[in-house]
């Protein structure tokens, strides 16, 4: 029976005189979700709210789940448009309404009614108290609770009348393209996707850089890879990935480097470069998925470390989260079995036995010295040589 939705944002309302732009963002966002399921869809801005409105048969569960991805949504409900033909055809659509979405009525209700239109004869209140009689004296068996009620019955007077009275959670956060952009730095594993899901949830656009180390890392790595970025794009929205071959500066690394500090050099190189990539297409930082301790490149020692090659700003979105936290989220986001595939990335390949955990930067900063003079070249051939993919 639902034909349209009322679409719920949270932040977005606290926006001021700027309100508009997050709200033309969110309608841009909710438009290019809908693009990507049958059916044909009208979205429209009225008075702080949005509307979807259906112009062609489409499928309810299918067009809710691609809602449900698109940030600065917080509820997305099914709503039912009368024409105001006065109180008492109104009654009549609301008892309709409950007979078709409720058939068990042994349910406590409250009726929640909001008057855009104040020229409307009855206040608020009085609809609230009409209407629940109404609903009464057609269903004896359903009683009032305003405190917990099973059904909450909402009314909005506008143009038209407005019934609805499920709200079906979003994924709140702000529309995507109102935060900036940003360069992903996206290995095989849990945290980077979490990562890239958690800023992208601040409205922020995502490019992505993946370094790639074959042939100790196999094709089925990249495409493990390739497949989290898509994840990823489903809340994101189609992003670049630039897919670097960092085998040759490894093994240089490798060779000419102490083994304990293998980790934080590369890290190193691997900001580097990734800031390279950022500053051609326009990113405002770095994301990674960097969690305080939770491996020995993490601690805070290693990450001021890291930080110290980097310009730009470097944004940890699960620097406090709790490894089961960030499964917890990997999982809803479908990114939790494809990141558990063995296959491994460069990351994991090139490990010491006994990483450093407490790095000085200054020590550090001698030892790659013993690097100078090639790593440049071989930082501008990785740069040449990358593949980059549409990910959408």
């Amino acid at each position: 029976m639902f034909t349209a939705f009322l679409i719920k944002y949270a932040e977005i309302g606290v926006k001021g005189k700027n309100r508009y732009i997050f709200e033309e963002a969110l309608v841009k966002q909710i438009e290019f979700a809908l693009s990507k399921i049958d059916g044909q869809f009208k979205t429209r801005r009225t008075q702080g709210r949005i509307y979807i409105d259906a112009v062609s048969a489409f499928d309810f569960d299918e067009t809710v789940a691609a809602l449900q991805k698109v940030f600065g949504i917080s509820g997305i409900c099914p709503v039912v448009y009368v024409e105001d033909e006065g109180f008492e055809k109104l009654g009549k659509d609301v008892i309709n309404f409950i007979d078709n979405v409720y058939p068990d009525k042994h349910k406590t209700f409250k009726v929640c009614t909001r008057r855009a239109r104040k020229n409307y004869p009855k206040s608020s209140m009085e609809v609230n108290a009409d209407l629940g009689g109404v609903i009464l004296d057609a269903f004896p068996d359903m009683k009032v609770d305003v405190h917990n009620p099973d059904i909450e019955l909402n009314v909005e007077i506008r143009e038209k009348i407005y019934i609805y009275s499920e709200v079906i959670p979003g994924p709140g956060g702000m529309p995507v393209g109102t935060g900036g952009k940003a360069m992903l730095l996206l290995s095989g594993g849990i945290d980077s996707p979490v990562a890239g899901y958690m800023i992208s949830k601040r409205g922020v656009t995502l490019e992505a850089v993946y370094f790639h180390a074959p042939p100790y890392t196999s094709e089925r790595a990249k495409q493990k890879v390739v497949d989290l970025a898509k994840y990823v794009s489903e809340y994101s929205g189609p992003l670049k990935l630039h897919v670097i071959n960092f085998t040759d500066i490894q093994l240089y690394i490798y060779e000419k480097c102490p083994h304990d500090e293998l980790t934080i050099i590369m890290r190193r190189y691997m900001m580097r470069i990734a800031e390279m990539i950022a500053k051609e297409n326009d990113c405002l930082g770095l994301i990674t998925g960097e969690s305080i301790g939770q491996v020995a490149s993490q601690t805070m020692q290693a990450l001021m470390t890291t930080n110290e090659v980097c310009t730009l700003p470097v944004y940890r979105p699960l620097i406090a989260f709790d490894k089961q936290d960030i499964v917890d989220i990997s999982e809803k986001i479908n990114t939790y079995e494809t990141s558990i595939l063995p296959f491994e990335d460069c990351c994991t390949i090139f490990v010491a036995k006994h990483p450093v955990t407490k790095p000085n930067v200054n020590v550090i900063r001698q030892h790659e010295q013993n690097v100078f003079d090639k790593i440049d070249e071989m930082i501008e051939t990785a740069l040449q040589t990358r593949e980059i993919i549409e990910v959408k």
